[in-house]
């Protein structure tokens, strides 16, 4: 339970994050962007697996690149059914979906299964041993 709660906290961050960085991402508080996280994992938990698999050609075609337009619309999505929190434009959806995916990846990837944040802390040993 808490691995979700700190991943929908970092997925919050790169949302408000996102905000700051595009100006076509509004969120109007923190409530807002917690909402926003909320129901962007809920879309992306139900929605995108179907919306992945039905555009499965022109994906392959693409060789990947339509996922940025299927996370696009899902964050489309989400800013319509949470109250302070806006996304104006499609590229805006799509550099603003890029930002949330690639800080909520980096900060995911210090949290293990149990909820503790990981970090593996490298001393050189000299010549190529690490420890």
């Amino acid at each position: 339970m808490r691995g979700l709660a700190l991943r929908w906290l970092t997925l919050t961050f790169a949302i408000v994050l996102a905000s700051y960085l595009l100006d076509g991402v509004r969120v109007s508080g923190f409530f807002s962007a917690l909402g926003a996280a909320a129901m962007l994992g809920i879309l992306n938990a139900f929605f995108r697996p179907i919306a992945l698999i039905l555009t499965l050609p022109i994906n392959i075609l693409t060789f990947g690149l339509f996922t940025f337009v299927i996370n696009a619309v899902m964050l489309k999505m989400a800013s319509g059914v949470i109250s302070g929190f806006e996304v104006h434009g499609f590229w805006t959806a799509v550099f603003g979906a890029l930002i949330i995916g690639l800080v909520s990846f980096a900060l995911n990837t210090l949290v293990d299964e149990s909820g503790r944040v990981d970090i593996i802390d490298l001393k050189h040993r000299g010549g190529n041993r690490w420890e």
